[in-house]
């Protein structure tokens, strides 16, 4: 395994993954946050905002995140972020075996104690497989109830991905699909479209979607193909202009060049019994790609990466 463990400025440790080919990520063991992925040409793959507050770890916008909300007897959300406001360790115990040499992974934990207990009253782990190879970065999440009762949860993996203009922009895969418009009171509506494309603020919830989607920018002839298991539900959001303005950590500019990605449980909470565990998998695949716009085999891709 190649990796090292450095002081962030934040004052918290993070883990520089690099492999053979020339790729690296950086992982934030504050909140267990991929917060950088770049290719063998040392492009970034990874979106982040340019409006960062403060010096707050938990204040990072953008790169790869991961949420689990837990939900009480009635659907409600009852806590919401607290994997995200907390330092994860390194994981003595991993449940994956080592890396080849042409890969590079590290294992992280995080465990509510103390006062977390108070606003989450459920013992539970969580671990992360973080892997870097060749043009992909592999996710798998995993968790456990430590607990003697059960407890409901939705999970998910927030993806801002680095793209050239959200003008260019094309995600292939979530044809024909029922969605939830967040913007509109989460009604419910079918995919009409060919492709999804943008000219204008989207918070949607597409449900039941299939095990690959592929992001699609013809600004940089580069596609990432998203892979999952595990996590059936895909959100696409982007922010827009207006509501840009009014987020307190975000660039009035980034919109322009960050597409968010969701993979989630949203439909469908996750319900662990005592001591159960759940597991999910999430692959990015980068390739080029010099499609153009408008003469895209809406299966092409998808096909030839499967």
């Amino acid at each position: 395994m190649s990796f090292d463990v450095v002081d962030d400025p934040s004052g918290f440790p993070r883990v520089l993954l690099s492999e053979p080919g020339g790729s690296s990520a950086e992982v934030l063991l504050y909140c267990g946050q991929v917060v950088s992925w770049k290719n063998e040409r040392g492009e970034e793959l990874l979106s982040r905002s340019t409006k960062p507050l403060a010096k707050s770890p938990d204040a990072i916008r953008g790169g790869i995140s991961v949420s689990l909300s837990q939900l009480g007897t009635t659907g409600q959300v009852l806590q919401h972020g607290l994997v995200r406001k907390n330092l994860w360790s390194l994981d003595s115990r991993p449940l994956h075996l080592s890396s080849s040499g042409s890969q590079s992974s590290i294992d992280l934990i995080f465990q509510p104690i103390g006062k977390d207990l108070k606003t989450f009253p459920c013992s539970f782990e969580l671990r992360l497989h973080v892997s870097l190879g060749p043009g992909r970065l592999t996710l798998i999440p995993s968790v456990k109830n430590t607990d003697n009762k059960s407890f409901s949860f939705i999970f998910g993996l927030r993806n801002y991905l680095s793209i050239s203009d959200i003008s260019e922009v094309r995600i292939e895969g979530l044809e024909t699909l029922d969605y939830l418009d967040c913007l509109l009171q989460q009604e419910r509506f079918t995919e009409q479209a060919d492709a999804i494309t943008f000219d204008g603020e989207v918070h949607r919830v597409y449900l039941s979607t299939p095990p690959k989607i592929a992001i699609i920018d013809h600004g940089k002839k580069r596609t990432f193909v998203l892979r999952k298991e595990g996590l059936p539900d895909t959100v696409l959001l982007n922010p827009w202009d207006k509501v840009s303005k009014v987020i307190p950590d975000l660039g009035m500019e980034d919109y322009k060049i960050m597409m968010l990605v969701d993979s989630t449980t949203f439909e469908k909470p996750i319900f662990l019994k005592p001591h159960q565990e759940w597991k999910c998998c999430q692959e990015i695949v980068t390739v080029s790609s010099s499609y153009c716009s408008g003469q895209l085999d809406p299966q092409k891709v998808l096909y030839e990466l499967s």
